[in-house]
């Protein structure tokens, strides 16, 4: 394993236990983090894009919270640039015409989710929300791609948290696997972040940022925006993990 690099300040971490029991779904008004699952169809040759709480086995179906989601736009991102990949929405999510390969990854924005808006003194105030994934098939240091990104570092169990184009400090960002274990940890001044990497199998890496800033999309001006992005891979060592509780109910 390369030399790590260690984070310019110390990383806190918080560790939680696998549930032993479901936790009780949650009312919510949006979806979920997005995610992506290599194990789209049985020929391997795919991947589906799906939200929910990954760590509660929760997938957003439609009919449903899963058709808010109006054009996500996807992209291959490899060592011969960058393509669109097509896509077909189906009750539990989008199944991509493809997967990755080895030094490949995809990554996937949906930049027109609707506005929530919020009514009081008799002024709306407009929210901007944008979900946002990627998949990666290794640990090489990649360049961010989407708005709001987490990318690998080159080290195992490092990455890296963007805004903008600009690292991401004081972010607080979670590591979870399908059975419910997590762990927390908050990014340095360089928007680096690490964790152990304990099981074998599906890890998801998720981070939520919050702009105060006004500004508009597609024509459409909002009061202030919000982010949650997702990096999907799968961990070859470690130990067997346990499975994954009963899947939860999706939300209406």
């Amino acid at each position: 394993m390369p030399a790590a690099i260690e984070p310019s300040q110390k990383v806190r971490h918080e560790e939680t236990a696998a549930p032993r029991s479901p936790r009780p779904c949650r009312l919510r008004a949006r979806p979920g983090a997005p995610h992506l699952d290599r194990a789209g169809r049985q020929d391997g040759k795919t991947a589906t894009l799906q939200f929910g709480e990954f760590g509660d086995n929760l997938r957003e179906t439609s009919p449903g919270l899963l058709d808010k989601f109006v054009t996500p736009t996807a992209r291959l991102v490899g060592p011969r640039g960058e393509q669109p990949i097509a896509f077909e929405k189906t009750a539990r999510g989008f199944v991509l015409s493809r997967t990755a390969g080895p030094g490949e990854s995809i990554v996937i924005e949906e930049a027109t989710y609707p506005y929530f808006e919020n009514q009081q003194d008799g002024k709306t105030t407009r929210h901007a929300w944008t979900p946002a994934a990627r998949y990666v098939t290794t640990f090489a240091a990649q360049q961010p791609k989407l708005t709001f990104d987490i990318v690998p570092t080159g080290q195992q169990g490092q990455f890296r948290v963007v805004y903008k184009g600009k690292p991401a400090p004081k972010v607080k960002v979670s590591a979870v696997i399908p059975n419910g274990w997590s762990k927390e940890a908050t990014t340095d001044e360089g928007g680096l972040v690490r964790f152990d990497l304990p099981w074998r199998g599906s890890y998801v890496i998720e981070a939520h940022h919050q702009d105060p800033a006004a500004g508009e999309r597609d024509g459409k001006p909002y009061d202030n925006a919000s982010y949650v992005t997702a990096l999907s891979f799968t961990h070859v060592a470690g130990a067997p993990a346990l499975p994954a509780g009963p899947a939860a109910a999706p939300g209406k």
